[in-house]
């Protein structure tokens, strides 16, 4: 490996990044976040005990270790205290081993009203959020309406940040949406710095902390959150959530120079198969019975929502997009074991649209809509791999699905995790 790594989702968000994270830490002396907010969801299981983490990076589990919430992360205060008291027991004490952006933008409750509010509006073309305000915050940012956590140390500039945006959010609630807006700007702000109380302490620039860390030659985890195929700028937009969930936020979001960024590898997490929570174009969706046996063989419901996930067959062309934007150099497949009892397996290497084949992943939302999955099938194996840990274990057939995925995408599979357990892996490469 190089000195940092970053490790990101390749597909519409919850593949497993979170175990990987938490599985690769030992080598890596920071873990970054470096976007989205509490719609996040990476769930790690240690033992007996399951964390499911939002806002702190999946490093907080490893003893001694570094995490940073960088600047292009969105923090609700409430909710990120929440969790470190969840956590607590293996984190210990947080000072020294949580770093807060200086930088960072807070998510007020008024933004979840207006991320409520918007949804319901939009009626039958809502875009399926996790009604958590993490679009609202990034509006506000680049509205240049949002407060960020450096505010928070000057109580009389907050105070007039805030009564502003709350003024621009009662006109939207109640002249555009004719709602009531009751939230109380004074117990807004008595709540913000109560809970700032709890964390002031950790904010940090943590961008120069990076520069620093990096230029000294210190080894970086950088974590992503959600999936590529959820990207503002190049997922399937307008369902997509608001930040650069691919490899393409990682200079804007850490505040770090490309430069220093692009020495790092990047190895994207795939499931074996393809879910997708929310609404917009899924061209592998499976609504039928095998759908609905790898939404139960894999437990697929939210980790932020517990709202059941959409299931399809694994789409070589959105992994093969995903590869090239985010210039990966290994890919680490999770959620193996689920494929053990089918007795034959299908992943798409093209798609159909009006005739032609298309094998490039199309911008247009409503000709993705209409794309037919050109599909390549492949033998089961019909064989228990939950828990391997030995890849002369791996029937044959596995090895013919690995070599599928790595001929149509140009990128070496290097890991297969085998259970959700962080000593379940294979190393392959």
């Amino acid at each position: 490996m190089g000195k940092s790594l970053v490790i990101l989702g390749s597909q519409w968000g919850d593949e497993g990044k979170g175990k990987i994270v938490d599985l690769l830490t030992p080598d890596y002396d920071y873990v970054v976040r470096y976007q989205g907010g509490s719609n996040a969801g990476h769930t790690v299981i240690v033992g007996d005990k399951k964390y499911a983490l939002h806002l702190i990076p999946s490093g907080i589990l490893r003893e001694g270790k570094k995490n940073i919430i960088s600047n292009g992360v969105v923090i609700a205060l409430e909710e990120l205290i929440a969790e470190m008291e969840k956590v607590k027991d293996v984190a210990g004490n947080f000072e020294g081993r949580l770093f807060i952006s200086d930088r960072a933008h807070i998510v007020f409750p008024y933004h979840k009203i207006l991320d409520g509010l918007s949804e319901k509006k939009k009626g039958k073309d809502k875009v399926g959020t996790t009604l958590k305000g993490i679009g609202p915050a990034y509006m506000a940012k680049y509205a240049r309406t949002g407060i960020r956590i450096a505010d928070l140390f000057d109580p009389p500039y907050f105070r007039s940040r805030l009564e502003n945006a709350m003024e621009e959010a009662k006109e939207i609630a109640e002249k555009i949406y004719g709602e009531k807006f009751e939230l109380s700007t004074e117990k807004v702000y008595d709540e913000t710095l109560r809970l700032f109380e709890n964390i002031e302490n950790l904010v940090a620039d943590t961008s120069l902390m990076l520069d620093k860390a990096l230029k000294k030659g210190e080894r970086v985890l950088f974590e992503g959150a959600q999936g590529t195929m959820l990207d503002i700028d190049m997922g399937t937009y307008p369902y997509v959530t608001s930040s650069n969930a691919s490899a393409l936020g990682l200079s804007n979001g850490t505040g770090v120079s490309p430069k220093l960024i692009g020495q790092a590898e990047v190895y994207g997490v795939s499931k074996a198969y393809v879910t997708r929570v929310g609404a917009g174009p899924f061209p592998t969706e499976l609504n039928d019975g095998v759908g609905q046996k790898l939404r139960e063989e894999g437990h697929e419901y939210g980790t932020t929502t517990g709202r059941p996930r959409r299931c399809g067959w694994l789409d070589l062309v959105a992994l093969r997009f995903a590869a090239r934007i985010n210039g990966m150099d290994g890919l680490i497949i999770t959620k193996l074991d689920v494929l053990d009892h089918f007795d034959e397996i299908k992943v798409a290497v093209a798609y159909e649209y009006e005739g032609e084949l298309i094998r490039d992943f199309p911008a247009s939302l409503k000709i993705l809509e209409n794309c037919k999955p050109v599909y390549k099938t492949l033998k089961g194996w019909d064989k228990n791999t939950f828990g391997l840990k030995d890849k002369s274990q791996l029937p044959k057939e596995v090895w013919e699905f690995i070599e599928t995925v790595e001929e149509e995408t140009g990128v070496p599979v290097v890991m297969l995790s085998t259970g959700p357990e962080r000593s379940e892996y294979i190393w392959l490469k």
